[in-house]
């Protein structure tokens, strides 16, 4: 029972990150894009190291070191999340303003955040199926990235034209999938052995396909010898992070 309040715990906080949204109103823009630089370094690391460190040398240990089972799970979450990433490009913009939004596309922003959101919670649920410190690994590496994740979400509400009680409301209320994720994967992964430890691999492979290929390329524009360096340490924190959770688990 344990497992429940502790997966139900960390989604409700995953949840509640939407929220954050209001600080885009609160900070200079200038400002605000220097803190959450911040969080995308550290998130890439977070992902990275989650993927690396704990989730694919947990599913060799629970699928064998033999199996082809665990890199053919992990591709299978790398092009699931191509697919989930290629539908929120489509629907989605992270400029400061977004010509030709309206409300049609807040629609489909909210229907795919809910998508994400609800997989979020399935990836937390299974993690924690298999160990608790797994859990809150994933946990905090899902949090790292949905930081500023979900600022962009809500600028675009605002851009697509929402008033801005209405858009905190909406993605909130969008963000609550994770829950049900969690819930329908604590339920199946329950039963069903091989689906709980099927989604460890297709989340590291999903870790990796958002480290790699969603948050790594916003770095790029950023080409200072400094700044560079400020970045590659912020990974390298991330990294850490989960690094000394195997150490202190």
């Amino acid at each position: 029972m344990h497992i429940w309040g502790y997966t139900l715990i960390s989604v409700i906080v995953v949840s509640l990150i939407s929220l954050i949204g209001v600080l885009t109103l609160a900070f200079k823009q200038e400002t605000l894009k220097k803190v959450l630089l911040f969080f995308v370094c550290f998130a890439i690391g977070a992902l990275f190291g989650d993927a690396f460190i704990h989730l694919i040398p947990e599913s060799f240990s629970k699928l064998g070191t033999e199996s082809l089972a665990v890199p053919i799970y992990i591709l299978t979450g790398i092009m699931i999340f191509f697919l989930l990433e290629k539908a929120i490009r489509w629907r989605t913009c992270h400029k400061e303003y977004c010509e030709g939004h309206s409300k049609p596309f807040v629609v489909i922003i909210l229907a795919g955040d809910t998508f994400h959101n609800f997989i979020d919670g399935m990836v937390i649920a299974a993690s924690y199926l298999v160990d608790i410190h797994l859990g809150i690994a994933t946990t905090i590496a899902v949090v790292l990235h949905e930081i500023p994740h979900e600022v962009g979400d809500f600028s675009a509400l605002i851009h697509g034209g929402l008033p801005i009680k209405k858009a905190l409301i909406f993605n909130f209320l969008s963000a609550l999938a994770a829950i049900f994720g969690a819930i329908v994967t604590l339920m199946i992964g329950n039963i069903s052995e091989g689906f709980k430890l099927a989604l460890l691999p297709i989340t590291a492979g999903g870790f990796i396909y958002l480290a790699g290929s969603d948050l790594l390329p916003e770095l790029y524009a950023e080409n200072g010898v400094v700044k560079s360096i400020i970045q590659f340490f912020c990974i390298c924190l991330g990294i850490g992070m989960m690094a000394l959770m195997v150490l202190v688990g």
